[in-house]
């Protein structure tokens, strides 16, 4: 059962680092504005398809915290998107894969904002250095360019996307109870409204670009794998080990990340990926330490 949960986890955190190499190999075949509409579209009418028994069930609860439901999915699913497409036009998937290992830090310093959670001295140390791998990222292993903010804009963009997907994640936690379908339906209804009107400003600027074969490849694995697959799979893996257990292997997500883009998109990596990677796990290695010990004392 144990070793179950854990392939699922494996497959899971492969699937979901599988998304910055699919974007990266949308950029120039698919704008990102349409690969985030049609991924959040396609995804809700898939679950509305298949689950709209499971759906309808749960609509009264959903009706009386749709608002916030809403704002989630324009939050978590849209805002992330969004700022992880764009990103890619303009830094490697290696350093968007690298950077989203820093997410659980900022779910960490998210909750402590908006509930108060509890904070050890190891969680705090560990937040520090896991940034500092953020940031030697985001300088390209040159501290010159962090004094000379000469930082590239894909990377800025990608700590708007963890930081998005950080809160996102921490309000997770004042979500009504109802099963999980009926939630990433109405996640997936307030990604695509929101996604509306910033598809509307790409076409009048005239940045759209229609799919093409490669663009729709890129759309067709992005929905049925990280969106689907990837989280049918987490939650079962969740079922069978709990989520604390199961949470420590999205640190596996950067490492799969590196790994594709070397072998997929032959993107370089160099010795401050590796100097990066390692900080920013130790760092959430130390902070998650300290997160199961404040647990035992409560």
């Amino acid at each position: 059962m144990i070793y179950k949960a854990y392939a699922l986890l494996a497959l899971t955190t492969l699937m979901w680092a599988g998304n910055s190499i699919a974007g990266k190999l949308a950029v120039g075949h698919a704008s990102p504005m349409v690969l985030v509409t049609v991924r959040w579209a396609l995804v809700m009418v898939a679950l509305y398809v298949f689950k709209r028994e499971r759906i309808a069930a749960d609509w009264q609860v959903m009706r009386q915290r749709l608002a916030y439901l809403l704002f989630l999915g324009a939050l978590g699913f849209t805002g992330f998107s969004v700022a992880l497409y764009y990103a890619l036009v303009y830094t490697t998937a290696i350093n968007a894969s690298i950077l989203q290992g820093g997410t659980p830090l900022f779910v960490f310093c998210a909750s402590f904002v908006l509930f108060g959670s509890r904070v050890g001295l190891e969680q705090a140390i560990g937040f520090v250095i896991s940034f500092v791998g953020v940031i030697v990222i985001a300088a390209r292993g040159d501290f010159d360019n962090v004094i000379a903010l000469d930082i590239n804009f894909g990377d800025a963009l990608m700590l708007v996307a963890i930081i998005s997907y950080g809160i996102y994640t921490a309000a997770l936690r004042s979500k009504p109870r109802m099963h999980w379908t009926s939630l990433m339906f109405v996640l997936c209804l307030g990604a695509t409204l929101a996604s509306l009107p910033m598809l509307a400003l790409e076409m009048a600027r005239g940045a759209t670009i229609v799919p093409d074969l490669q663009g729709w490849s890129a759309i067709a694995y992005i929905v049925i794998f990280p969106s689907l697959l990837g989280q049918v799979f987490y939650i079962r893996a969740v079922e069978l080990i709990g989520a604390n257990r199961a949470g420590l292997f999205i640190n596996l997500l950067p490492i799969w990340g590196a790994i594709l883009a070397v072998a997929l998109l032959g993107e370089a990596f160099n010795l401050y990926h590796a100097v990066a990677l390692a900080i920013i796990l130790a760092g959430i290695s130390l902070a998650e330490y300290g997160g199961r010990k404040l647990g035992k004392q409560g």
